[in-house]
């Protein structure tokens, strides 16, 4: 079943999921937490619409692949086709505000990494980009003060500040597009904070955006 952006209000986007274009390492203690070096530059990598899924739909089959790890994102819908834009126009584009999960299956990922092999097989499998509903983008946004959460039966897991992105949004954007094209439908996932790990099973999760968001979902 393929996925469809929503809004917060259910209705339809009209915008056709593309491509999920992802941000490695975007928060410097995310990075050390997993003895990563603290990156110079982006380090970008592209899920296919194949791994999205709606967040609110328990995650069950995912971990038929094995153990499997969260990492919370602040997501951003595309809603205009950019090409080499400036860090000035960059938000212009952006449609819609939402939350995402990238799961990770760590030891695939951590073998693939050793032997220099790219990471699809860790981070692109089907099921392995849960996403929220989007909160449309309306007049001025304070793009450095936004927050978001996730709890874990009850206890906070992880909680991410925009202003603390080694990259902030309108120049993730802005590199982004001298190398790829972002259309209408595109997603972007912008880095995980620190407090990732291993996905328990039957357990709750709760995910809230300062924008106005809240969703949760559980685990099997």
């Amino acid at each position: 079943m393929s996925f469809t952006t929503r809004f917060v209000d259910g209705l339809e986007t009209g915008l056709p999921l593309g491509k999920i274009l992802c941000v490695g390492r975007n928060y410097a203690e995310h990075a050390k937490e997993l003895n990563n070096p603290v990156p110079k530059s982006p380090i970008l990598f592209i899920k296919p619409p194949t791994s999205a899924v709606e967040l609110e739909e328990p995650i069950e089959r995912q971990f038929s692949h094995g153990e499997v790890h969260f990492e919370t994102e602040l997501a951003l819908l595309i809603g205009e086709r950019m090409s080499r834009v400036s860090a000035e126009e960059a938000m212009n584009g952006v449609a819609g505000v939402g939350l995402a999960l990238d799961l990770t299956l760590r030891d695939v990922q951590s073998a693939l990494k050793e032997k220099g092999h790219p990471w699809e097989r860790a981070k692109a499998f089907d099921g392995a980009c849960p996403i929220s509903r989007f909160v449309p983008v309306e007049g001025e946004v304070d793009w450095s003060a936004i927050t978001f959460h996730l709890d874990i039966n009850g206890e906070r897991q992880q909680s991410g500040k925009t202003s603390d992105m080694l990259f902030d949004m309108p120049a993730l954007i802005e590199e982004m597009t001298r190398t790829f094209t972002l259309e209408p439908g595109d997603v972007i996932l912008t880095g995980t904070p620190s407090g990732v790990g291993q996905l328990p099973r039957d357990a709750v999760l709760g995910l809230s955006l300062s924008l106005g968001l809240d969703v949760g979902t559980r685990t099997r």
